[in-house]
């Protein structure tokens, strides 16, 4: 909740008097700043931070890849892909940002596909195509029997 105001529209105010120097962010809403979350002794040495990030950019970018590679295979490869964001999520703004806005999108389908119209549709669609597929195996089944498609012989 705002601490400052109620009103929508309006930016929240830190009860602290931290966030505007970006020394500790405002956590209004459950979430931790933007910025690296690498140790503090990390963060003082320029060198070690770098290399701190090249790290980090490295394992999320395996992660990914394989999360991509996992796609069109077998394998979980969104979540792979969203955990190798999570991993760089730890170091760059931007993975932050897209991860925001990732979970604000599926918050919003779920509230979404709890409507019981979308429901309501979303069965009868499946519905529907159920019907479809039976009609079309039970015409296969009726003209070829369970013969594979690849040994049917021209007729």
């Amino acid at each position: 909740m705002n601490t400052g105001s109620d009103e929508p529209g309006e930016v929240a105010v830190a009860s602290d008097g931290n966030g505007a120097d970006g020394t500790k962010a405002d956590a209004t809403d459950g979430e931790r700043g933007l910025g690296s979350r690498a140790p503090e002794f990390v963060k003082a040495r320029r060198v070690l931070h770098l290399s701190w990030q090249v790290g980090i950019f490295v394992i999320g970018l395996a992660v990914v890849a394989a999360g991509i590679v996992m796609l069109p295979l077998p394998g979980p490869g969104w979540v792979v892909i969203f955990g190798g964001m999570a991993i760089w999520a730890t170091e760059f703004v931007w993975a932050q940002l897209v991860l925001r806005w990732t979970k604000r999108k599926v918050t919003e389908a779920a509230q979404k596909a709890l409507d019981p119209r979308v429901r309501r549709r979303n069965i009868i669609l499946t519905s529907i195509g159920l019907v479809i597929i039976g009609t079309l195996v039970g015409v296969y089944l009726w003209k070829f029997g369970l013969e594979m498609p690849w040994n049917i012989k021209d007729q």
